[in-house]
C-alpha cells in the first residue's frame, strides 16, 4: 500500500467547557520522529501523545501542536496574580524616575514578566483538558491519515507509469541486443577467417572464444532481472503492507542492472536507452523516498 509520509490533519473538540484544537504536520524521514508541542498543564502526557502517534505512523518527521482556549481562564488553570503585578509595577516607575525617564508605563511592560501569570497544577484540570484533547487528536488523525492515503494514490499513479515506461526501454534494449550481438559474432568470425588464412590457429578454439566475446555483449539476463524487479515493485505497491523502505532497495538492485547493460554494450542506441532508464529510475526514486 502506498501512503505518503507528508499529511496535515485539524482537528477541534469543546468539552468541559474546553475548547482543544490539536494541528498534526508530517514530512520525509527516513524514521519516525515525533515532535509534540503541549501546553504546560499537559506536559506529563507527552509520552502518551507520542505513543498514540507511533501506533499510527512508521516513517516521517510528524509534529504535533496543541493548544487549548476557554472562556474562563479558571478552566485552563491560568490565574492573575496582582499582587506580582503590582510590584512590578512600583519598580518600573522606580526605575522610571530614578533614570529622569518621561515615558508613561504601559500594561504591555508589565505583560513581558512571566510571573504575573500562574498556573494551578491540578490533577483533576489536567485529566479533563485530555481528554477533551484526546477527542480532538483523533479527528485531526482522521483527517491527517487520509490525506496521506490521497496522496498516497497521486504518488502510486505517477510511479506505475513511470514503472511501464522502464519496463518498455527494457523491451526496446533487448530486441536491439539480439540484433547487435548477431551484427557483432558475424563481424568477429569474418575477421577471424581473414586470420586463418594467414595464420595457422586452431579453428574450434578460435570460434568457442568468438562465441564466448559475442555472448559478453548480450544483455539478455539483464533485461530479464529488471523485469523482475519491476513486477516485484508494483506487487509491493498493491500489498496491503507499509513497503516504502523495500521499494526503495528494488530501486537499487534496477539501477545496479541498468549500470550492467551500459558497461557491457558498445552499442549507441542500447547506450542511449540505458540513460532513458536511470532517468525515470531517478525519479521513481525520488518519489519513493515520500512513501512511508
Amino acid at each position: 500500500m502506498v501512503v505518503s509520509m507528508t499529511g496535515f490533519g485539524r482537528g477541534e473538540a469543546v468539552q468541559d467547557n474546553i475548547h482543544a484544537v490539536v494541528e498534526i504536520r508530517s514530512v520525509n524521514n527516513r524514521f519516525l520522529e515525533v515532535v509534540s508541542r503541549l501546553p504546560r498543564s499537559l506536559s506529563g502526557y507527552e509520552l502518551e501523545l507520542k505513543e498514540f502517534v507511533r501506533q499510527r505512523v512508521s516513517r516521517g518527521r510528524v509534529n504535533v501542536a496543541v493548544t487549548l482556549k476557554s472562556p474562563e481562564p479558571g478552566c485552563l488553570g491560568i490565574k492573575l496574580d496582582l499582587e506580582t503585578a503590582r510590584l512590578y509595577l512600583q519598580l518600573l516607575q522606580k526605575l522610571r524616575d530614578s533614570l529622569q525617564l518621561e515615558d508613561s508605563i504601559k500594561l504591555e511592560h508589565i505583560l513581558g514578566f512571566s510571573e504575573v501569570f500562574t498556573s494551578e497544577e491540578s490533577d483533576d484540570l489536567a485529566e479533563k483538558s485530555w481528554a477533551c484533547v484526546k477527542i480532538a487528536l483523533e479527528k485531526a488523525f482522521e483527517e491527517f491519515l487520509q490525506m496521506k492515503k490521497d496522496e498516497g494514490i497521486s504518488l502510486a499513479n505517477d510511479i506505475i507509469a513511470r514503472i511501464n515506461k522502464l519496463n518498455r526501454y527494457v523491451d526496446e534494449i533487448e530486441e536491439i541486443s539480439k540484433e547487435h550481438v548477431k551484427k557483432e559474432f558475424s563481424l568477429l568470425k569474418q575477421r577471424v577467417e581473414e586470420i586463418l588464412t594467414t595464420s595457422p590457429v586452431d579453428a574450434e578454439r578460435l570460434r568457442l572464444e568468438i562465441a564466448i566475446l559475442a555472448d559478453r555483449l548480450d544483455v539478455t539476463e539483464e533485461c530479464v532481472r529488471v523485469r523482475s524487479h519491476t513486477r516485484l515493485f508494483t506487487e509491493l505497491m498493491a500489498s496491503p503492507q507499509l513497503v516504502g523502505r523495500r521499494l526503495n532497495f528494488l530501486l537499487q538492485e534496477m539501477n545496479r542492472e541498468a549500470n550492467t547493460m551500459g558497461a557491457k554494450s558498445n552499442n549507441a542506441d542500447i547506450s542511449h536507452r540505458v540513460v532513458f532508464m536511470k532517468e525515470e529510475i531517478e525519479k521513481i526514486r525520488e518519489q519513493v523516498q515520500n512513501i512511508e
